[in-house]
């Protein structure tokens, strides 16, 4: 051993740090010297990954699919006065409906229809309120409060996700992970100050304390939604989640689409170009319910929450030439230190904790207790231990 370490501590640093790398351990600072340039080296090299890039491109199409969402409400909103999130977010749900629900409809086995109801039914509910309300309520807020508040605190559920994800996921975030949020959250302000620059806030709303809420709320349920779909992603099946959301998500925004928007359904004046719109909106809509899964499924929630961060800015340049948006080089500048930040996040994946092993029974309650020793070993019979007053009882099972 004594001759093996001189032998290492011969090697020069440069082939210390590769041996170190061909025996799975990360080389320390000090092995990979104290250069700049090989830092940044390091650095690149651990960005510079096809997962890295995989992972940018799938969260920049999810905000694509947002920016699409956008597009289409606000000129639904602004060119034909039409104010229906409930009826457009039916839509959506009918289209998951008609699709994820029926592969699950003609599935066999447990992963059937009936059978995830019975075992499942009232958790999908929970899952599919809080997708459909929070979709509700953000839409919402904007008729209260202004554009900057909504884009404020709606960071306010990417911090609750991190928290859900820590206690029910059983994530472990590192200390970079925390950084790249903070930059994130940085870009967004950045942004928030472009938008006032350019006038976009929009006055100061109707009664901005319920918009704020509203906000809030809509957040805190988003964050709900997305862990839940994380889990059931996971550990279930993308189908799953899709088609009981699909169903549920009908029901609840069929009901409240009946109670609420009624009137407002009535007034449509109905045209090609309303009716293209719809079509826009739902196809968006359903790409992205579609398409989040497969992101979640290889990243996190909260990594595609903080990716979708993006959205709005593209929402923004393409407002250039439909709204007539002013332009500010403070977009740009947002919109490079929210994907640094989203970079960095997926540099390093997330640690899953280990469950706690279940406390050992005391001495006082083993009168009765039976315990079964299993060992992987195929060459160690398995052996069943009883325990009786005043004597021990071994029986091998072999």
């Amino acid at each position: 051993m004594e001759e093996a370490a001189a032998a290492v501590g011969a090697l020069p640093p440069a082939t210390t740090a590769a041996a170190a790398a061909a025996a799975g351990a990360e080389p320390s600072v000090g092995a990979a010297g104290s250069s700049p340039r090989r830092l940044l080296a390091l650095l690149g090299a651990k960005l510079c990954t096809w997962h890295i890039w995989k992972t940018i491109v799938l969260g920049q199409m999810l905000s694509m699919f947002i920016c699409g969402t956008a597009i289409t409400s606000q000129y639904l909103a602004e060119k034909y006065q039409v104010n229906t999130p409930m009826l457009q977010s039916f839509i959506n749900y009918f289209l998951l409906l008609l699709v994820y629900t029926t592969m699950l409809v003609f599935r066999t086995g447990s992963d059937n229809l009936w059978q995830i109801l019975k075992q499942r039914w009232w958790k999908y509910i929970i899952v599919g309120l809080a997708d459909v309300e929070a979709n509700y309520m953000i839409v919402k807020a904007y008729q209260y409060t202004t554009l900057t508040s909504v884009q404020l605190l709606d960071c306010f559920g990417i911090p609750l996700m991190m928290a859900l994800s820590w206690f029910i996921l059983r994530a472990r975030y590192r200390l970079i992970h925390f950084v790249a949020v903070g930059i994130c959250l940085l870009g967004v302000g950045t942004m928030v100050g472009a938008d006032i620059l350019s006038g976009r806030q929009e006055g100061e709303g109707s009664d901005v304390v319920i918009g704020d809420v509203l906000v809030l709320l809509a957040a805190s349920l988003y964050a709900i939604s997305n862990v839940s779909e994380e889990y059931i992603v996971k550990n279930l099946s993308r189908v799953e989640f899709l088609g009981m959301v699909g169903l549920y998500g009908t029901i609840i925004s069929g009901l409240q689409l009946a109670i609420v928007e009624h009137k407002d359904i009535m007034k449509i004046q109905w045209n090609w170009k309303i009716a293209l719109l719809f079509t826009a909106f739902a196809l968006c809509m359903f790409g992205l319910y579609s398409f989040m899964p497969v992101v979640i499924k290889v990243t996190s929630a909260t990594s595609v929450n903080l990716a979708i961060l993006t959205s709005d800015l593209y929402s923004f340049f393409l407002g250039l030439f439909l709204f007539l948006y002013k332009f500010s080089g403070l977009y740009i500048v947002s919109f490079v230190i929210i994907m640094v930040g989203f970079t960095l996040y997926c540099s390093t994946p997330t640690q899953t904790a280990e469950p706690r092993a279940l406390p050992q029974p005391s001495s006082a309650g083993l009168d009765n207790a039976a315990l079964k020793l299993e060992e992987n070993d195929g060459d160690t019979p398995a052996v069943a231990v009883q325990f009786s007053r005043g004597e021990t009882v071994v029986v091998s099972t072999n």
